[in-house]
């Protein structure tokens, strides 16, 4: 499917897709009888088992346009096909740090609410910036996206990086008639350390000590879905587990760890056990997609591992992938799909089963 894609990932120049163009040459060329219609055996051998899924009338045949369908549908880079009106910088704590501000990507000109998807960048709580925004696309399949900013490990310690995160999202619900935001239908999705951020989001929905300064407004942090991507969860097995693909000393002091809890990570257990998302998972969190490479050098995949037995154990709803071959991060398209039609699965209906904001 990978190479499927790659063949029709392609800039739009002109009002005459240039992608376009090139996808007809690629379908051409396999069309190795010139009848106007591919054969599955005149597919390359690694998509043939793509076939039906192209193959959308069930005709035994695919057709260019099912063929240029099949490719539009599939490619999360796709031309956009909905305006988007981008508003950057909005602060979410007043006459706050310089790094409490995110990014929204709204559609132009729609006055329906739709639910909302926040991206929490990675970069080891040291670096890292909303402007690289994954979930962007998400937006032409009927949300609204936010990518936030929080305070890193130089600014100040944890607690400070999920009090930005539950600040953020209480914001974006007091201003959610403002972007056309249904309130009741926020996701969040992260990688690396935004993947630890954001599985802490899903499960500390009560937890008062990690909700930072409220401003007196009552209004919740919770959400209703998570999609982490090879996030850390138990930081002091972190080198336990490392195994043969591991890089880091996470013990160290200068760790991305030790540098996030203010210490050498095995001096400052408790403080850790308070970063742990496992720590506060409860039987009524929401649904949880979890996707880690089993080669990952940073961050072990029995983190994700531990994570989701936990979730499992509590009679929440997780799905879990041990992505083959993959490190930190993955290479190929379709996980980035995978967790598009997550997210439509568990917010994109009219109402949700999962906690909601007011409860």
């Amino acid at each position: 499917m990978l190479r499927y894609l790659r063949f029709g990932l392609f800039c739009c120049l002109s009002p005459v897709c240039l992608a376009q163009v090139q996808q007809t040459k690629v379908f051409e060329k396999w069309d190795t009888d010139q009848n106007g219609y591919l054969d599955k055996a005149e597919l390359p051998a690694n998509i043939q088992t793509n076939f039906e899924k192209v193959d959308t009338d069930g005709n035994g045949s695919i057709s260019l346009r099912e063929h240029l369908a099949f490719l539009n549908r599939n490619n999360p880079s796709r031309r956009r096909l909905v305006p988007l009106d981008l508003q950057k910088d909005i602060a979410y704590v007043a006459n706050g740090h310089e790094r409490q501000k995110l990014d929204l990507y709204l559609p132009k000109n729609s006055t329906d609410k739709r639910p909302l998807v926040i991206w929490v960048h990675g970069g080891g709580w040291r670096k890292g910036s909303k402007d690289k925004c994954r979930a962007v696309p998400l937006v032409e399949r009927g949300f609204v996206v936010a990518s936030i900013n929080y305070r890193l490990s130089s600014d100040a310690i944890f607690p400070a990086q999920i009090h930005d995160c539950k600040a953020a999202i209480r914001w974006l619900r007091q201003h959610a008639d403002e972007y056309q935001i249904d309130k009741n239908r926020i996701g969040v999705w992260g990688s690396s350390a935004g993947g630890h951020l954001v599985a802490l989001l899903g499960t500390s929905g009560d937890v008062a000590s990690l909700e930072g300064i409220k401003d007196g407004q009552k209004v919740s942090s919770r959400v209703q879905a998570v999609c982490d991507w090879f996030g850390p969860t138990n930081l002091l097995l972190m080198n336990k587990q490392a195994g043969e693909f591991g890089t880091l000393d996470h013990d160290a002091a200068n760790s991305p760890e030790s540098l996030l809890l203010g210490g050498p990570l095995q001096q400052v257990a408790d403080k850790a056990k308070m970063a742990n998302p496992i720590t506060y998972v409860t039987k009524d969190d929401p649904p949880f997609l979890i996707l880690h490479g089993d080669q990952d050098p940073l961050v072990p995949v029995n983190q994700s591992l531990l994570l989701k037995n936990a979730l499992q154990a509590a009679g929440c709803k997780v799905e879990f992938t041990i992505v083959d071959g993959a490190g930190h991060g993955f290479r190929d398209v379709k996980w980035t799909t995978r967790s598009m039609d997550f997210f439509e699965s568990t917010l994109l209906k009219p109402s949700i089963s999962s906690r909601s904001e007011s409860r």
